[in-house]
């Protein structure tokens, strides 16, 4: 039972942005999109999938009690899900392509600070960021080109 209530306390949040910013989600099919750009379809599945598996991460380190004292990995963390949540801002609310690509930069950067950190509390842990590093590529990239598309 424990280990469900840290899971739930860790994956909920994630959620946040979605229900507190209006968003405007057919801006995705007004834009130019590059031939490598997901459907909007799949965006929430796959970010439900990952949002999943960091939770399973935080979840392992919650159990282990490695959280409470470990101040750069919760700096890392708290960066990480601050800039994560500020993206639909961006994107969908504000519809500011460029606010949104600088902020999938900071996501991959803070995603791989998250990595580390993880890592040197737990390295099975960690295996669990492992798609949302690469995820947070691809983000970045896609962004990019859909700014220079739609400049």
């Amino acid at each position: 039972m424990k280990s469900l209530t840290y899971f739930l306390i860790s994956f909920l949040p994630w959620f946040l942005s979605g229900i507190f910013f209006s968003s405007n989600l057919s801006f995705y099919d007004e834009i130019h999109l590059p031939a490598f750009a997901l459907p909007k379809s799949f965006f929430f599945p796959v970010w439900t999938i990952l949002y999943f598996l960091i939770a399973i991460s935080i979840t392992i380190l919650l159990k282990k009690n490695y959280i409470r004292y470990e101040k750069e990995y919760q700096k890392a963390l708290f960066y990480n899900y601050l800039f994560n949540q500020f993206f639909l801002f961006f994107f969908f609310t504000l519809e500011n392509i460029f606010f949104a690509f600088i902020d999938t930069v900071l996501i991959f950067i803070t995603s791989l600070f998250l990595y580390y950190e993880t890592k040197e509390l737990n390295k099975k842990a960690s295996y669990f960021l492992i798609p949302y590093v690469f995820f947070s590529i691809y983000a970045t990239l896609l962004t990019l080109v859909i700014y220079f598309m739609n400049l």
